[in-house]
């Protein structure tokens, strides 16, 4: 294998795929990248056995070929060069010459047909959709997917299609985070699908503004094909909690936030919280939502709003982080809030609602309550 590529060209490629090497391989060849030359085409390739990334791009093939090479080290290696391109070769015993103006390295590899081989996706279904949309999708959802391995099937993204519609979902057990999508698929078709957090955030990095992203469907894995780009992952086996008994379809006050306001409020206030309690009480009361905290080592913090609350007082607390979360995924100017009382789920969206909370309602986050302290 011999061939000549843009330094530049080559590093984009080698920062599209590095995330996927596991740190602590429990196969050595998965430690390496696969590298494969033919007709015109670069195609770099890594796989932790769940997740596979392949991508291309074109250069200027002499001799074709592949090979595998140590990817921590192949990938710190062409980051420091500054030369513009490079000549990359490979003989009989594995050993890939790469070579940038005056400078020569030799790396020890593995042969390619050692290289597991990323999952066939032939006879899947598949349907387009717009980059943006789809990323839009993960933005909105993918932040309160747990991380907690013991609730192994929360770990990941759900993503279920009926109607022609695709639904995300992520949850972790306290906040939630919904939003759906018109796609273009056969209207009878259903499927559900639990989709691991990595491939999530490798297809993330992948999507941009403009073009189509290409989403293929087995029972169990599940690819996006977008640009020169590929990302296959096994989906996660399980069953997907049923969490529309969490999602209040009617709350019993509404109220309109300002998200900015709101978001430096509740970062001040959020300083007065123990690292054991993180709990800020929430306080509305005619035109007014007030936001406290307090802990006997630190200090006491008291902040307030106008709002269009016009009722009763009612008192209720929230985790602050997932609270900033939900605004940080938020993009309007405002978030509109629901809440019943002090035991039951807070519900929020950015749209602009006329009353209630319907299932159509997208985006749609629901955050669950802390218990109530008496400290004032």
């Amino acid at each position: 294998m011999k061939f000549v590529i843009s330094t530049q060209e080559l590093n984009f490629l080698i920062n599209k795929i590095q995330n996927v090497v596991p740190q602590k391989a429990t196969i050595p060849i998965l430690s390496n990248f696969l590298l494969e030359a033919s007709k015109g085409t670069i195609t770099l390739t890594a796989t932790d056995l769940t997740v596979g990334v392949r991508c291309q791009t074109d250069a200027t093939v002499l001799e074709e070929g592949a090979t595998t090479l140590p990817a921590k080290r192949f990938a710190q290696l062409i980051r420091e060069l500054t030369q513009p391109q490079v000549e990359i070769s490979t003989n009989d015993q594995e050993i890939t010459e790469i070579k940038a103006n005056t400078s020569r390295f030799k790396l020890h590899g593995m042969k390619a047909v050692e290289f597991p081989s990323l999952p066939d996706m032939s006879g899947s279904t598949s349907f387009k959709m717009p980059q943006t949309s789809l990323k839009e999708m993960l933005f909105r959802t993918s932040f309160a997917i747990s991380r907690d391995d013991n609730r192994y099937v929360l770990t990941g993204a759900s993503m279920r299609v009926a109607n022609r519609q695709a639904v995300f979902l992520g949850t972790d057990g306290k906040r939630l985070a919904r939003a759906h999508t018109e796609i273009n698929i056969d209207p009878t078709f259903l499927g559900n699908y639990i989709i691991p957090l990595k491939a999530i955030e490798e297809v993330s990095k992948n999507l941009h503004e403009e073009g189509d992203v290409t989403i293929y469907l087995m029972q169990d894995k599940i690819a996006f094909e977008v640009s020169h780009t590929t990302i296959i992952t096994k989906l996660l086996a399980g069953d997907y909690p049923d969490v529309s008994r969490v999602i209040p379809e009617k709350t019993n006050m509404v109220v309109s936030l300002h998200r900015e306001e709101l978001t430096s409020l509740l970062r001040q206030v959020s300083l007065f919280t123990k690292d054991t309690n993180h709990s800020v009480r929430f306080t509305f009361n005619d035109g007014d939502l007030r936001l406290s905290a307090n802990a006997m080592e630190i200090g006491e913090g008291k902040v307030s709003m106008p709002v269009n609350y016009h009722g009763p007082k009612i008192d209720i607390a929230f985790n602050p982080g997932f609270f900033l979360d939900i605004l940080r995924h938020s993009k309007e100017e405002t978030v509109t809030m629901g809440i019943t009382d002090a035991f039951n789920p807070g519900v929020i969206t950015d749209q602009q609602l006329a009353q209630g909370f319907a299932e159509k309602t997208s985006p749609l986050f629901v955050i669950m309550p802390m218990r109530l302290s008496d400290e004032e």
